[in-house]
């Protein structure tokens, strides 16, 4: 068979059409990413989000097209034997020999309101084990669990990366009210890719992060911080908390996200929102202006927000 990947809305390494292409190779099928010159048997487009804008060519070249990702579907999912692939690597030209991606987790105990995960993959609950992972010399590895602290079998996991020696980043953060001084401890021990990764949405969750970061640091920690930071109705509230990490100095970095509601595909952001995550996400302008003296536009100065 002729298989054909469409990663429709994201060129971030898509886990699930790396474990399709390495399932229908095993199968002995022909694999590439589409190209409508091409005459495909079946063809899989993935779609992360469900903001984003849907395929918009006509496909008239492939004889059956199979949908997925929480951006078409959050019911659907990839059938076991496929699930518990190894991913294709291949795909990706610029992942090296030394890198995996994977998830030790599914699933998150928290409700936020800008998150799909819970509705989705429900409490949190085991699903591999690193060794699945890092597999082949592969010794930097991202995972991209939810909450990774909220579960026993998530810390036996990490305990399990520090006896291995290996290198990781949780990329989608970890939650700070979760830090124990035990735990924190345990974290000081990790080799980090870059850095330590919290979610700070919340003015309490800077107090939160706070702690932990103090308790990680009491135990030798001296990397860098990245925090995710997303950006609520209220500007106020939204520039103090991603400015107080400027504030705190070049080892705390945050990242603005403006929230998305994943029920109106119609949604339209605030201009303030995209303004306040442009700033803080040109790391050249966010450490040497301030927001009021930014200039997204010509004839526009951020200041205007704070009158």
């Amino acid at each position: 068979m002729n298989i054909g990947l469409l990663a429709v809305d994201s060129n971030y390494p898509n886990l699930a059409l790396m474990k399709i292409s390495a399932w229908h190779k095993k199968q002995g099928d022909r694999v590439e990413w589409y190209n409508p010159f091409e005459h495909y048997d079946k063809l899989y487009m993935a779609k992360v989000f469900s903001f984003t804008e849907d395929y918009h060519q006509y496909i008239n070249n492939a004889d059956c097209i199979e949908k997925g990702g929480t951006g078409y579907d959050i019911q659907k999912f990839l059938p076991e034997q496929i699930d518990r692939m190894q991913p294709d690597y291949s795909l990706y030209p610029s992942i090296d020999h030394k890198t995996a991606y994977g998830f030790l987790t599914r699933g998150c105990p928290n409700k936020c309101k800008w998150c799909v995960v819970p509705k989705k993959e429900g409490n949190i609950r085991p699903y591999m084990d690193i060794e699945e992972i890092a597999i082949e010399g592969r010794k930097n590895i991202i995972l991209m669990d939810n909450n990774i602290l909220a579960s026993d079998y998530g810390l036996s996991q990490i305990e399990k990366i520090i006896r291995l020696n290996l290198h990781v980043d949780f990329n989608q953060g970890l939650d700070a009210r979760l830090v124990t001084d035990d735990i924190a401890k345990l974290l000081a021990k990790v080799k980090w890719i870059k850095c330590i990764r919290f979610g700070c949405d919340t003015p309490k969750q800077i107090i939160e992060c706070e702690r932990a970061t103090a308790l990680i640091e009491k135990y030798g920690y001296k990397g860098e911080y990245f925090f995710y930071c997303i950006l609520l109705d209220d500007f106020k509230e939204s520039f103090n908390r991603v400015n107080y990490w400027r504030n705190k100095g070049r080892r705390y970095l945050p990242h603005a996200q403006p929230y998305r509601d994943l029920n109106n595909p119609r949604q339209i952001l605030p201009q303030w929102q995209k303004d306040l995550a442009g700033w803080v996400d040109k790391k050249w302008i966010f450490r040497t202006c301030e927001f009021k003296d930014f200039e997204p536009r010509k004839g526009f100065k951020c200041k205007e927000y704070f009158k």
